[in-house]
This record gives structure tokens, C-alpha cells and sequence, in this order.
């Protein structure tokens, strides 16, 4: 109160010892529960599993199964099971069970099991029947057994029980529900005692139901015989299983033998009663489940294991789950699931291609739409340059023909002068030809020779004006198999008598080999034409002292070439590389349209076109062309 702290909070010798004493404590109390926790991980529980007919008879086979699985994952123990089988359930012969008593007394005289866990009625019959004389102080559990098979009001103290509730009628009215035209079920069991018992309360259940559908036992015969005529049953039969442990010729059915042998050539689906026999060849219904009751049973054991008293464990019996059915049986008998009982569930549904692969699939439309949108566009796209392209070439042939036009028309009066000298001897023959008609006795000789002067003067008229309309002809583009020095032979004769008018020499070489190409009559000789009269040009605005243009064709490769060259200026370095250029002249009246035709018409033709200067002076312009291999390219 006088606010001093207590020695004990400041001295540390104290703080340390306390520290240290309430470790110590703490320790010491968690050694019980640790010792006792590891010493229980280091104990090992016997537990003894007696089976009715043997471990691989179903369907308590599998809830012995689970049993030992359920038991290992509860318990805290190491579990160490043993398996024993009543032989004399397979036939009813008691006199064994005294000798197979006196075996497991002397077997487990000296390490006695901690549980005994009978699964099955003949088992559980048999232990108690014998309890007096068979591990009389350990606990025992009896599984998987139906109530009307055990004496519940002798149960003593130290037994407990997992009993099942059997409801055959409504098994028989599941199938009557599932597939509404039955009209007969076959019930397949076999000739055990266990079994004999069940053939008896079987026929109970289905006489409540024999205005409905016919019921048929085939019990007396051995389930080879049974097989064989299971591959004929009449339409509309069903097939509901029960057991066959024991035909009636006493052989013996361990596993899923005589299941899996009937449902290969039956020609009716089967049902059943218990999930034992679910999975492969029992369409289902309403059945036990061995999951169910097994996790039951091992959860039972463990806690009388763990020292509760087995009278006060003791549920209720275990009714049916809710029916399960088979789609695969069902897709098999073409079973509707509009006909399956409220709450069904139905299993082993193969999933839809969408359920397995949705990625993939999502994947695989996602590319396909792509693609095609990609297609689409590309479609679009190739659709747009096609109208394009023939766009251009439209306008292509509307200026080049203008062109012509332009260059005709700079060409008028040589047309003029050759028109006019065929025309003129035509005249001056006429009239010769006339006065010699009035003579008394003309000369038919001079005749003859005056006519045909008069036909050849015509021709070369006609002729003049038929190149001239190929030239100012206005076609579309049409691509042919022609021959080159032919093409560029009538250019050069149509031309001719402007480059004596100019006073300029037109020299021309052809190559000795075809130059066979595909192309455009018009618009090449337009090409050719072009540059011709442009030498031409050139040399008539400079003072040159030879007044020359040639004009060769060779071959190169697999290209033609032409090559046309003139004896003026040539052209400024500057201008090289601008003279194919749209507008580009230096032609006081130049328009800049005439080379750019030319390089469009030439570069339709997938050819090329160059300009340069000789070493000698003036220029050269060269063209080549693709040689076309033979006449069926234009095909």
C-alpha cells in the first residue's frame, strides 16, 4: 500500500525458480496422458472375424472388407484380425462344429481374442448357439445379419448386434415401378440352410403381390441349367437376386462368379437387395449399404474395445437407403429415370463429351472461331484487292488508252503522209486506167499491171488504218500467248515514217530465237511505242550529230528483253530514279503520265522496267518480260 514492491518480484533468483518449478509441473502432468497415448499406439487388439460361408462368398465378403479398412482407420490400436469360415453353413451338417469349437479354444487358448465380430446369419446362429462353449467372456458382435434369424431375447450382456431389416416387397414393387410392364420375376436362390430359410420368406412377400406379377422359383434346378434358360425368358421378365451360395446340386458360387455368368447371357436386367452386388450387374433399387453398416460395425467395435459394455450398444436394425441405380443397366434395358423412386441416385453415369473435355472444347471453338473470323477477314480481304486490282486495271486501260490517244495524235501527220501516198497512186492509176478505156484498142497488159498497183496501194492504206485502230482501240486487259518480235515489228512499222519525217534513223534487231511471251497486244505495243516516240523527243530538242534510236530483243535467262536506246542527251543523274514517277517530266508540255503508264503496264505483265545512260550518250531503257513456256500457259 505504501507502493514498495515485494522483494520477491525484483530478486531474479526468485523469478528463475518459479519459472523452472512451473515448467517442471507442467511436464510432469503431461506425462500420464503421453505415456498413456504411446503406450496405446504400442497395444495390439486381437480381433476375430468368423464368416458365414467363407471371405470371398458375397455379399458378405465386402462388408468384411470394410469392416477390417473402417477398423483401421478408428482405432488407436494396432488391429491384428484373423479370419476363420463355418464350413457346415455350406450344407447344414452340424457334426463339425463340435470339432471346429475345440480348434478355436485350443487356438486362442493362450492369446484369446479382444472381439469376436460375426458377420452373416449362419455365422452369427452358429456363436450363438455355442456361446456357452466358444469365448464365453469376450465381447462379440454380430453384423450384417437380418433380425428374423437371431434370438434377440437370449442375447446376453457381452453381445451386441448389427441386425438389417429386410423389406422384399418393396424390392418386388421397385421393379414393378421401374419397369412398368413386368409381368414376371424370376428369383434367384440358392439351396443353403440359410438360403431355404430366405426362400420362405421370399414366397411371403411375393404372395401379396401375385395379382400383379407372376413369380417363378428356380430352385430345384442347378444354376448351370437355370443359365441356359435364362438366355430365352419370355418379354417383360425381370430377374431379382438373392443369393446363390449353394445350388441345388451343392456346388458351390465364391465371389461374383455366378453373378458376373448370369448377367453375361441373360436376356431380363436384374435387381437386388443389397449393394454387396452393386456395381457391375445389378441395374439396383433399394439396398443395404455395406459402407454403412460396416463403418457401423467398426465403430461399435472399437468402442467396446475401448472397455464400454456391448448391452449398451445395441441401434436399432438398419432399414434399406435410399435406391440407387446403375446407368449403364439402364441404358442397357432403356430404364427411364421418369420411373425411378423419389430420391434415387444414379451412379457410374458416363459423363457427356462436354463434362470431359469443356476445356478442350472451349479450346478447340475458341481456335475454330478465330480461324475463322481469320478466314473471314482474309476472304474479305482477298475479295477487296481482286475489285481493287481490277479497279486498277480498269483505270489502268481508260489512261492508257488516253495515252494512246496523246501519242496518235502527236503522230497525226506522219499517219497523214502514209495514208496519203497509197491513196494518191490509187488516184493517179485510176486515171491512167480511165484514159486508156477510151483508146480504140487499150492495152490489157498495162491493165493488169495498173490494178494490181491499185489493189497493193490499197492494202497499204487498209493497213495503215488497221494499226492505227489497234492502237486506239480501247480493250480490257487480256492477257494472251503472243509473239514479242512480231509485237515490237509492228510498232516499228507503224512508227517509221515519223522517224524519216524527223529525220532520225530507226534501227531495229530482233533475236533469232521465239520470244514467246504472256501478254497484252495493245497495251504492249503502247509500251514500245511510248518509248520510242520519247527517244524520239530527245533527240529532235538536242543538237546531236547522229540521230539514231535502236531497238533490240534478246533473251536473258528465262526473261525477254527489249531494249531501247536513242543517240540524245540522256537523263540527269538527279532524274534517274524519279522518271517513273506519276507527273514527273521535263517536257514543257508534259503531263508526267506517259513512263508511269508504261511501268504500270510493264509491271502488270510481272515484268520490270529500268532507265539509264550509255557510256556513249543518251539513254536505254530495258524491259523484261517472263517467256511463256508453250500455248498451254494461256490456257
Amino acid at each position: 500500500m505504501n507502493g514498495r514492491v515485494p522483494m520477491v518480484a525484483t530478486n531474479p533468483s526468485w523469478m528463475g525458480l518459479v519459472t523452472r518449478l512451473c515448467v517442471c509441473l507442467l511436464v510432469w502432468a503431461s506425462i500420464p496422458s503421453e505415456f498413456a497415448r504411446g503406450a496405446q499406439s504400442r497395444e495390439i487388439k486381437r480381433v476375430l472375424i468368423l464368416h458365414s460361408f467363407g471371405r470371398d462368398f458375397r455379399p458378405w465378403g465386402l462388408y468384411a472388407k470394410a469392416i477390417r479398412e473402417n477398423l483401421e482407420r478408428l482405432s488407436p490400436w494396432r488391429i491384428d484380425i484373423q479370419d476363420h469360415s463355418l464350413v457346415s453353413a455350406r450344407s447344414g451338417d452340424e457334426n463339425p462344429e463340435s470339432p471346429f469349437i475345440a480348434y478355436l479354444n485350443a487356438l486362442y487358448s493362450e492369446h484369446p481374442p479382444d472381439i469376436v465380430i460375426a458377420i452373416g446369419a449362419p455365422a452369427s446362429n452358429f456363436v450363438q448357439h455355442n456361446r456357452q462353449r466358444l469365448f464365453t467372456q469376450i465381447p462379440l458382435i454380430l453384423t450384417a445379419v437380418e433380425q428374423r434369424r437371431i434370438q434377440l431375447s437370449n442375447l446376453p450382456d457381452n453381445d451386441t448386434i448389427i441386425a438389417v431389416s429386410h423389406d422384399f416387397r418393396l424390392s418386388f414393387e421397385t421393379i414393378l415401378r421401374v419397369l412398368p410392364g413386368t409381368e414376371r420375376i424370376v428369383v434367384v436362390n440358392g439351396t443353403s440352410p440359410n438360403e431355404k430359410f430366405w426362400l420362405g420368406e421370399l414366397r411371403k412377400d411375393a404372395a401379396s403381390l401375385e395379382k400383379k406379377v407372376e413369380f417363378i422359383w428356380p430352385d430345384d434346378i442347378s444354376f448351370q441349367d437355370f443359365l441356359k434358360k435364362s438366355e430365352t425368358l419370355p418379354p417383360n421378365t425381370a430377374i431379382f437376386w438373392h443369393l446363390m451360395n449353394v445350388d441345388a446340386t451343392g456346388i458351390s458360387y465364391e465371389g461374383n462368379t455366378a453373378l458376373r455368368q448370369l448377367h453375361g447371357v441373360s436376356n431380363a436386367p436384374m435387381f437386388s437387395y443389397d449393394d454387396g452386388f452393386f456395381g457391375n450387374e445389378i441395374v439396383g433399387g433399394p439396398m443395404y449399404s455395406v459402407l454403412e453398416i460396416s463403418r457401423l460395425t467398426a465403430a461399435v467395435a472399437v468402442r467396446i474395445l475401448s472397455g464400454q459394455k456391448p448391452r449398451d450398444i445395441r441401434p436399432a436394425a438398419i432399414k434399406y437407403a435410399n435406391p440407387k441405380f446403375d446407368w449403364r443397366e439402364m441404358q442397357r434395358w432403356g430404364i427411364s429415370e421418369s420411373n425411378l423412386p423419389p430420391g434415387s441416385e444414379v451412379l457410374f453415369r458416363e459423363p457427356r463429351i462436354w463434362g470431359v473435355y469443356r476445356w478442350q472444347l472451349l479450346l478447340i471453338a475458341a481456335v475454330i472461331l478465330v480461324q475463322g473470323a481469320l478466314i473471314g477477314g482474309l476472304l474479305h480481304e482477298r475479295r477487296r484487292r481482286r475489285l481493287a486490282e481490277a479497279e486498277s486495271r480498269q483505270r489502268l486501260t481508260e489512261l492508257a488508252h488516253i495515252n494512246r490517244n496523246s501519242a496518235v495524235g502527236e503522230l497525226t501527220t506522219s499517219i497523214a503522209h502514209e495514208l496519203n501516198q497509197p491513196l494518191g497512186s490509187i488516184l493517179t492509176n485510176t486515171e491512167t486506167a480511165e484514159i486508156m478505156l477510151k483508146s480504140s484498142s487499150p492495152n490489157l497488159d498495162e491493165m493488169k499491171e495498173i490494178l494490181a498497183d491499185i489493189r497493193r496501194d490499197d492494202q497499204r492504206a487498209s493497213e495503215v488504218i488497221r494499226r492505227l485502230r489497234s492502237v486506239l482501240k480501247k480493250t480490257p486487259f487480256e492477257m494472251t500467248y503472243i509473239d514479242l518480235n512480231e509485237t515490237v515489228r509492228q510498232v516499228i512499222g507503224f512508227i517509221a515514217t515519223v522517224s524519216r519525217g524527223r529525220d532520225i534513223a530507226l534501227k531495229y534487231s530482233t533475236c533469232s530465237a521465239d520470244l514467246n511471251v504472256m501478254g497484252d497486244v495493245v497495251h504492249l505495243q503502247q509500251v514500245f511505242l511510248n518509248l520510242i516516240i520519247n527517244a524520239m523527243d530527245a533527240i529532235s530538242e538536242a543538237e546531236a550529230r547522229e540521230r539514231e534510236v535502236s531497238v533490240t530483243t534478246n533473251r536473258s535467262g528465262a526473261s525477254a528483253e527489249i531494249r531501247i536506246s536513242d543517240t540524245g542527251p540522256g537523263i540527269a543523274i538527279t532524274d534517274l530514279k524519279y522518271v517513273f514517277d506519276p507527273f514527273f517530266t521535263r517536257k514543257p508540255q508534259g503531263m508526267g503520265m506517259g513512263l508511269a503508264i508504261v511501268r504500270s503496264i510493264v509491271e502488270a505483265h510481272h515484268g520490270q522496267i529500268s532507265a539509264a545512260n550509255q557510256a556513249s550518250g543518251g539513254a536505254l531503257f530495258t524491259i523484261r518480260l517472263p517467256i511463256a513456256r508453250d500455248r498451254s500457259a494461256s490456257a
